[in-house]
């Protein structure tokens, strides 16, 4: 792929024309987000477009879930000049962990660690995944946060889906995600007009 500059509008969200299609049928995710990042400028801007809601709260650490959360969660807490937390899928951690049981958007069971030596009482989190659909994830990553005393601050996403997981997210935390208003309706009905003129 090549790099385009196609930043010279860089209202919120310009960058969301770079996601590409499912061309992979019903098994797969209906776009791939992760395209965007493969573009310099689209990465830096996303992160502060995160950001942005959150610049006059404490923040003492950022977790990413895993994985495509991990990309994000990172060039976040690079922007804000902030650790970073890694919240894994069970089996990775070679540590002690605390665990989280949760169903993910495919309704697959499925477990979430992360580990104990890092989040005490106090810390303030603020927690970034790459998408929200059911908001399964997102909210097993706050339960274990929340387990070990911590607070969250807040949860950012490319996007957060109008499901009843979505909403529960935005009616409980402050959140950040990077979908103009006007492009939520085509989020949540998993099509963008954008995707009739991609080209790979």
């Amino acid at each position: 792929m090549d790099v385009l500059d196609l930043s010279a509008d860089r209202r919120k969200g310009w960058y969301l024309c770079l996601m590409a299609p499912n061309t992979k049928g019903p098994t797969f995710a209906w776009l791939d987000p992760s395209r965007l990042y493969c573009n310099p400028q689209a990465l830096a801007d996303c992160a502060k477009d995160l950001i942005g809601p959150f610049l006059n709260d404490t923040i003492d650490l950022v977790g990413g879930i895993d994985a495509m959360g991990f990309i994000l969660g990172a060039s976040v807490a690079t922007t804000l000049g902030k650790g970073f937390l890694a919240i894994r899928k069970a089996g990775h951690l070679c540590v002690t962990t605390e665990n989280q049981n949760y169903t993910d958007y495919t309704g697959r069971e499925k477990t979430m660690e992360v580990r104990v030596d890092v989040l005490k009482p106090g810390m303030r989190v603020l927690l970034v995944d790459q998408w929200i659909e059911t908001g399964g994830t997102m909210k097993a990553a706050i339960q274990l946060v929340e387990k070990l005393g911590a607070t969250v601050v807040g949860v950012a996403a490319v996007a957060i889906e109008n499901t009843e997981g979505g909403k529960w997210i935005k009616e409980n935390y402050k959140f950040s995600h990077c979908i103009p208003e006007e492009l939520q309706i085509q989020i949540d009905e998993k099509r963008l007009n954008s995707f009739k003129d991609f080209k790979n």
